[in-house]
């Protein structure tokens, strides 16, 4: 019989795994959240952010987004926590304005202790939105950051999307790649609009492959609002991601989420239907056992009952912060998603 037992080693958490032999693991964990719309109640005239100023059609005064940060900050203390006390080591972040929010959030009482750093650039998205991460210093340290820009202009014609954050940091003692990202909608309709998000995969899958070619253990985590789900061709195609470990090639791309699409299991709703945008993807190096260091555990979704609406027309969905530009003390239409690591000790 398999056993499993938990106990809380500084900060992180030990895994005690007994079957034949007696075998100890420290676990850490990588989290995924969309903020849905985390403006500040500033103006920015370089920004179309008017509807999130107090005059604006969300009515967003400075009330309404200290409590935001608050819901906010409540779940990012949360995610993990029931196997790794201090949270995740790093967590991507979407629908940001700026570094400014980053900064408000990571000082909210329920965060402040962990001392959460940021990586974040300024995006040409036109509705003024970013992508950023925060980090843990005392389990990942920074090497390198860049933000990468996705060009999805056409026919002449520019349209601004988010950019890709890429960041190269030490997990541990392993060197990891993260890409965060937050591909472009489905604004037109899904298959008119697919291209786009085939080239933000297009983009990621160019740097992924220069790594992993070089050496085909480099440990990539591939994460987002990806705007499509584990079996649209941005994810399943061009990323080649896939869900069946055993087929799953040296340098290739490793996708848990699709196990929970095919059981009907997503991170937010939309009509009478759910999608699986948020996914944390990663490469075959967290799954070879003869890599070394950090490998794959599990994935999750978080969602405890109070981040799932319990009325109207968004009732068994994610608990969003408005509805009918109204402020209904929500959190966001998403779900976070997160993934544990294990190594062995």
């Amino acid at each position: 019989m398999k056993k499993l037992f938990i106990t809380a080693v500084l900060g992180l958490s030990t895994l005690h795994y007994s079957w034949a032999q007696k075998k100890e693991y420290q676990i850490n964990a990588v989290a995924f959240y969309n903020l849905e719309n985390l403006f500040d109640p500033a103006d920015d005239p370089e920004k179309n952010d008017e509807e999130f100023t107090p005059g604006g059609s969300m009515g967003y005064t400075d009330a309404v987004y200290r409590k935001k940060l608050q819901n906010l900050a409540r779940v990012l203390s949360e995610i993990a926590t029931e196997k790794v006390p201090d949270g995740p080591a790093l967590v991507g972040v979407a629908e940001i304005e700026n570094e400014k929010v980053l900064q408000d959030l990571v000082n909210q009482p329920k965060l402040k202790d962990r001392k959460w750093k940021i990586v974040h650039f300024e995006s040409p998205d036109f509705r003024g939105v970013d992508v950023g991460m925060l980090y843990n210093p005392k389990y990942f340290k920074v090497l390198d950051a860049e933000s990468i820009n996705v060009d999805i202009s056409e026919n002449g014609r520019k349209e601004y999307t988010r950019d890709i954050l890429h960041v190269t940091g030490l997990l541990g003692s392993d060197t990891v790649a993260v890409f965060v990202n937050h591909w472009p909608s489905r604004r037109g309709g899904e298959a008119a609009s697919a291209w786009k998000r085939v080239k933000a995969a297009g983009i990621c899958k160019e740097i992924i492959a220069k790594k992993v070619k070089e050496n085909p253990n480099y440990k990539v985590i591939l994460m987002g609002d990806l705007n499509d789900d584990p079996v649209s061709p941005s994810v399943a195609q061009t990323l080649g991601a896939i869900g069946d470990k055993e087929k799953l090639k040296p340098g290739g791309l490793f996708n848990p989420w699709l196990t929970f699409y095919k059981k009907g299991i997503g991170t937010l709703g939309y009509g009478d239907s759910w999608n699986l945008f948020d996914q944390i993807i990663i490469s075959q190096g967290f799954l070879n056992k003869n890599a070394g260091g950090w490998q794959f555990y599990k994935a999750e979704i978080f969602k405890p009952n109070y981040l799932i609406s319990n009325f109207g027309r968004y009732k068994g969905y994610p608990h969003r912060s408005f509805s009918n530009n109204t402020w209904i003390d929500g959190y966001s239409d998403h779900f976070p998603t997160y993934i544990y690591l294990i190594k062995e000790l």
